[in-house]
């Protein structure tokens, strides 16, 4: 495919900024200062999201910052490549980034499966389907395919952060036909920077339309056509930089990226990502701060904000930020496995260190071994060195590749033999069971109220809730002979208000009541706190209720638990069991979801 940078793509494209022509662009490479700083920044912000999802819960903005720099990279990349050679060059290109990409994806997907397996099994619930994904980088759209049950939501997936990756590469392998025509039709920068905003705002906008408040944002969050918005501004950013070499005013050069970069660290601490904000503007918003952090980049006289960004800790981590992106989901579920531990333990900040001194290590390892060979030489010359290295004398070449042998063929075992359901899921449809054949015995009378100071007893206490009520069933059948249990995955605090209404007037409700809800979503819905206290007027003040805070790794806990907290001490009759705080301490009595 060829495309003429004079005769056939108009005035823009003579004008693409050349290494020569930019003091940030080496003669050699063609690089800019500052990106590889961006990268670290985005990468520790997903990383510390994953590792302390209450802390930062915008952490995960960090990912469209890499969408929004690979946009704009591969654009200025493939706009050089048409004005040097007069052409673009698809195959090469795509060689290109599956050398970048694709080993070190199989390494960490080879290493990941056998290390889990000895983890956690629940760790491999649909890990056929993951891997599938992971290497056809098809993870978000089989992710949405799949459906977002449940068990999806709470049950962690070993290759869950690579649907990123997927997009990424969707945009590499389409992008480039697209570019194609886009230089063929439009004549100047101006047109082409312009379509590319269109497409933008338009994924943006289908974002924003196709969310639905209450229901799961997996649709929208993984989908191509609704979250390309990053790559396509990124893409814009190079188009108009092909145009004119400044970008930004004069008198807005100083101060544009460290602005752009504050404002993205106030969303990174208080946009979280189940608040419909986030995708009705909030991450376009982040996006649009993102690219005025690369533009800041591409100035003549690097500033002093692309100084910063150059200094060799965020440089470095920059170079192998790929590498840490891919390895740190895997560890840090392993690690957590194995330390049965999980975030908002009082232990959790020292399996968090392991973590990520593991994953630091592991991507060093990766970059200097599987990136950088593959990425310099190209598969065929990578091969045969490591084909003459085996046919040496040397024995650790051999020792290494037998090693190698095993963990591939053990990830295939694996992989085959996986389970299809987590231990959790298991527990609660086993506990569902023994609840149903409990509530199909003739109901008896309520006990009634025990005397001041005597201990409460099951036939005196009745208890709604959600899945982790279900999964507690069997223990607290155990511990209190005769409780009433009535529970159901997925129930809100909006579903219980009718269910505890109508026990009452069948006068099935006890002496003690037992709520635990608020797993799915807290008091996030509207008429939550409505529903909580028609519950409570529906039981009346005569009667003691007991209401159990919510255990789970989603950011808005905290904050759901300090509402319970509130609406408890309006009533006299009312008192919080602290089941959060204690898991904390008891991690090893949780499933792997850390939620039951």
């Amino acid at each position: 495919m060829t495309i003429d940078s004079r005769s056939r793509s108009g005035p823009g494209l003579d004008r693409v900024p050349a290494p020569e022509q930019h003091a940030e662009a080496s003669p050699r490479t063609g690089r800019i200062p500052g990106l590889d700083g961006l990268r670290a920044l985005a990468v520790a912000a997903v990383i510390a999201y994953h590792l302390f999802p209450d802390q930062l819960p915008g952490g995960f903005l960090g990912v469209d910052v890499f969408f929004v720099v690979s946009g704009f990279l591969i654009t200025t990349l493939l706009l050089r490549e048409v004005r040097d050679g007069g052409r673009l060059q698809l195959a090469r290109f795509w060689v290109r980034r599956a050398r970048r990409l694709v080993p070190a994806l199989v390494v960490v997907v080879a290493v990941s499966i056998p290390a889990a397996a000895l983890a956690d099994r629940d760790l491999l619930v649909g890990i056929g389907r993951q891997v599938l994904g992971a290497l056809t980088f098809s993870t978000n759209w089989l992710a949405i395919g799949a459906g977002a049950s449940y068990f999806d939501s709470t049950q962690p997936e070993l290759f869950q952060t690579f649907w990123s990756l997927a997009i990424e590469e969707q945009f590499y392998l389409l992008w480039p036909l697209l570019l194609a025509v886009v230089l063929a039709v439009c004549r100047t920068w101006r047109v082409r920077a312009r379509l590319a905003l269109a497409g933008a705002v338009a994924s943006a906008l289908l974002m924003a339309v196709r969310y639905q408040p209450g229901d799961d944002p997996t649709r929208v969050y993984y989908g191509t056509d609704t979250h390309a918005f990053g790559l396509l501004l990124g893409a814009a950013a190079a188009f108009a930089w092909a145009g004119r070499d400044e970008l930004l005013p004069r008198r807005a050069v100083r101060w544009a990226g460290p602005v752009a970069l504050g404002g993205l660290g106030v969303l990174v601490l208080v946009m979280g990502a189940d608040e419909a904000i986030a995708y009705r503007g909030g991450i376009f918003v982040a996006s649009l701060l993102a690219v005025v952090a690369v533009v800041a980049c591409t100035r003549v006289e690097p500033s002093g904000y692309v100084r910063a960004l150059e200094v060799r800790p965020f440089a470095w981590v920059g170079e192998r930020s790929y590498g840490l992106y891919l390895w740190h989901w895997p560890v840090i579920l392993v690690v957590a496995a194995l330390a049965g531990d999980g975030p908002g333990s009082s232990s959790w900040w020292r399996t968090a260190l392991l973590a990520l001194a593991i994953t630091v290590v592991l991507s060093w390892a990766s970059y200097r071994w599987v990136e950088t060979p593959v990425r310099r030489l190209g598969f065929a010359e990578t091969g045969r060195r490591v084909r003459v290295a085996l046919a040496g004398p040397g024995r650790v070449p051999r020792v290494v590749a037998g090693i190698a042998a095993v963990v591939v063929l053990a990830a295939g075992v694996v992989v085959v033999t996986a389970p299809s359901q987590s231990r959790a899921q298991e527990a609660v449809e086993a506990a569902q069971e023994q609840i149903d054949a409990q509530n199909a015995k003739p109901p008896t009378k309520p006990a009634p109220t025990q005397a001041p100071g005597e201990p409460v007893t099951g036939d005196q206490v009745v208890a709604f809730g959600d899945s982790v009520l279900s999964a507690a069933a069997p223990t607290l059948y155990d511990a209190f002979p005769g409780i009433r249990i009535d529970a159901k995955p997925i129930r809100k605090w909006i579903d219980a208000a009718p269910i505890i209404e109508k026990s009452a007037a069948d006068g099935r409700l006890r002496p003690v009541v037992v709520l635990n809800f608020g797993t799915n979503g807290g008091f996030q819905f509207e008429g939550s706190e409505a529903a909580f206290e028609d519950i409570l007027d529906a039981i009346g003040p005569d009667r003691d209720v007991v209401v159990v805070t919510i255990n789970g790794i989603s950011h808005w806990v905290p904050d759901a638990n300090a509402e319970l907290e509130r609406l408890a001490a309006k009533h006299s009759n009312v008192t919080v069991a602290d089941w959060r705080t204690y898991a904390a301490d008891h991690t090893g009595i949780l499933h792997a979801d850390r939620t039951h």
